[in-house]
């Protein structure tokens, strides 16, 4: 088949339009039967543009675009006026052709003269595809929300929902627009937790979030080492050494060892930190041992000479 470039743009006119007006998609048109299908397009060197048809049942030469049972073959086009910018415009009504036309997929010819499609190589034109299909029917029915209930352990987690905070858990969120939505929990000592939430409609979505502790370090060093340490009452071992996996906040530490005062003391951990605790421990003060006083040579001398006169006198009186 014979085409002339002068007519192409006119084609592609034609696409560009119909595509703005979304009843076509590549590489034709996707319409119903009974809609109304804007043509456009230009035509240079002539002032009349002559469209026919031709598809399912229709005459293989072509039929007029509004009366089906004009043939193209004995003059029966659509004609259409150029105007002074070499554009024309035509609206086809599918519904008020003279007849009635199967689904089906169609060609739609513009020709720059009364050439049916035996007679084509005698002219310039150009083409587009057209599926009709069967109307559609659809019905718009008030779209019902769904809820969401949020809890997490432990209690008291903050929500947001995209960038909007909501509150606290546990949560109840009523009247919300199904679809899937970004929840972030978060609670302070405790690390974020964020996940996707479906929400249908008439439905509450149950969500339960388990937060892990965000934990930091202890590294303890006692002088002089060797100290044993107790983390929060429990055995920790010997000093230096790292006590980890512990939550955010205060702690205490206690640190012992033979010979030497034990020290107990508050720390405070911060998250994702190693903090380090250095504790000095003091001496034991040496006891003070208390003596008993004992009689000195003087008293000692007086009190067995007390026990002879006693003696003397005693036998003196025998006489």
């Amino acid at each position: 088949m014979h085409q002339n470039p002068a007519i192409v743009p006119c084609m592609v006119a034609l696409a560009c339009i119909l595509l703005i007006t979304c009843v076509s998609a590549a590489p034709g048109i996707q319409a119903s039967l009974g809609d109304i299908i804007p043509l456009s397009g230009y035509s240079y060197g002539s002032q009349t543009v002559y469209l026919f048809l031709t598809g399912p049942n229709l005459p293989v030469n072509g039929v007029a675009l509004n009366d089906i049972t004009k043939r193209a073959d004995a003059g029966g086009f659509t004609h259409v006026q150029v105007d002074g910018d070499n554009h024309w415009s035509y609206k086809w009504g599918t519904a008020n052709i003279g007849g009635r036309l199967d689904a089906g997929t169609y060609t739609i010819w513009a020709v720059n003269g009364p050439n049916d499609r035996s007679r084509l190589s005698e002219a310039d034109y150009n083409t587009i595809s057209v599926t009709l299909g069967k109307p559609s029917i659809s019905i718009d029915r008030p779209v019902q929300p769904g809820a969401m209930d949020l809890q997490s352990v432990p209690e008291g987690a903050s929500i947001m929902m995209g960038e909007k905070y909501q509150g606290k858990t546990p949560l109840s969120m009523p009247d919300i627009t199904p679809g899937t939505y970004d929840i972030i929990f978060s609670r302070f000592g405790y690390q974020k937790l964020s996940t996707r939430v479906p929400v249908e409609a008439g439905r509450i979505t149950e969500v339960t979030a388990t937060l892990i502790p965000d934990t930091g370090s202890l590294a303890i060093s006692s002088i002089p080492e060797g100290a044993r340490v107790q983390v929060d009452g429990g055995d920790t071992g010997i000093a230096p050494l790292t006590a980890g996996n512990l939550t955010g906040g205060n702690h205490t530490v206690a640190v012992s060892l033979d010979g030497y005062t034990s020290l107990q003391q508050t720390v405070t951990v911060i998250p994702g930190q190693t903090m380090p605790v250095t504790v000095g421990l003091s001496p034991v003060p040496p006891q003070k041992t208390e003596t008993t006083p004992t009689a000195g040579p003087s008293a000692a001398f007086l009190i067995a000479g007390f026990i002879a006169v006693l003696f003397f006198i005693r036998n003196v009186r025998r006489h």
